[in-house]
């Protein structure tokens, strides 16, 4: 994923609330992407929560009603001032760093034509992929390279992290070996997990990411989670094809929660992982449609999951094998 560490500038003055309607702060009014503002406002919310503000008494502070911060915190508010985010992040007691970076996701939430730049490490805060990985419901993903992030192993993820010339040094990639191994409590934890359904072509079995050992360690690690009620692993066999006749790239899919009307706490969105190119999310409806009905395509042509434990096992024992 790509990343920016933009610097801002310090204003001068907070706005108030009878100032924020005409100029500050402005309703969704276009087609910009909801994401850098979902972001920004579910980084303000667990700011505001982790410091122990009710919504009320944050938005008195700032001079904001509280159906303003709010909208704020839902991502409902397409313009919002660089004083109004400094101002909030100083009552939250936010990093220096972290206040320039929500700084310039509310600059880039003003944008109407918005590229992702915040896939990097420098605050996870600001990690797109991660905020809604962290915020979803469910988790579709289709990969043809290598095993997902969340269900590698952490011998497995440090022979990935450790293959990209981006990171050299140990601290480096041990962070990040750990934030991975971080993100699995959404699929692991009791209550509430997340819900996983991957599909894996049969070639990222046989791919020798760190060794035959890690291999096979990984693998039966795999079969293992399988067994999770919250989780769907399919495989893909070479049998298949190529699905609708084209190459795909890795994506996911995510869904979130819904209120008790049936709409969505936040609209789904597919995330498509650029590796050398920047990374790709998709918000449009029709689009969205599309990838679903690439994935059913798919999945039609995938083991069932019971054979598809199996030839992990199998597989698993294939590298064992080429190990002695």
């Amino acid at each position: 994923m790509t990343s920016a560490e933009d610097s801002t500038s310090t204003e001068d003055a907070m706005i108030s609330e009878n100032t924020t309607a005409s100029t500050d702060i402005t309703e969704d009014d276009g087609p910009s992407s909801t994401l850098p503002r979902r972001q920004l406002g579910r980084f303000l919310r667990e700011s505001r929560d982790a410091t122990g503000f009710t919504i009320a008494r944050a938005a008195k502070q700032v001079d904001l009603s509280r159906a303003v911060l709010q909208r704020i915190e839902t991502g409902q508010i397409q313009k919002i001032s660089r004083p109004v985010v400094q101002a909030l992040c100083e009552l939250y007691d936010v990093s220096r760093e972290d206040t320039d970076a929500a700084v310039d996701l509310a600059a880039q939430a003003r944008a109407k034509s918005w590229h992702h730049i915040y896939g990097g490490m420098f605050s996870n805060a600001f990690n797109m992929y991660i905020g809604l990985e962290s915020a979803a419901r469910r988790l579709t993903t289709c990969q043809d390279q290598c095993i997902p992030g969340l269900l590698q192993t952490a011998t497995y993820a440090r022979a990935v992290i450790s293959a990209s010339p981006l990171f050299t040094s140990r601290e480096e990639i041990e962070r990040r070996v750990e934030l991975r191994m971080k993100r699995q409590a959404l699929i692991m934890r009791r209550t509430h997990p997340i819900e996983l359904d991957a599909v894996l072509h049969i070639s990222a079995l046989y791919r020798v990411i760190g060794g035959a050992r890690t291999m096979a360690v990984a693998l039966r690690h795999l079969a293992e989670l399988s067994k999770r009620p919250n989780i769907t692993i399919r495989i893909q066999p070479y049998s298949a094809g190529q699905t609708w006749g084209i190459p795909h790239s890795s994506f996911v899919i995510m869904d979130f929660d819904h209120e008790a009307i049936g709409e969505p706490v936040e609209p789904p969105v597919v995330f498509i992982d650029g590796g050398a190119a920047p990374d790709v999310y998709i918000e449009k409806p029709d689009e969205i449609r599309r990838y679903r009905e690439l994935v059913a395509a798919i999945q039609a042509t995938c083991l069932g999951e019971v054979e598809t434990r199996n030839l992990l096992r199998q597989v698993a024992k294939e590298h064992e094998r080429s190990e002695r």
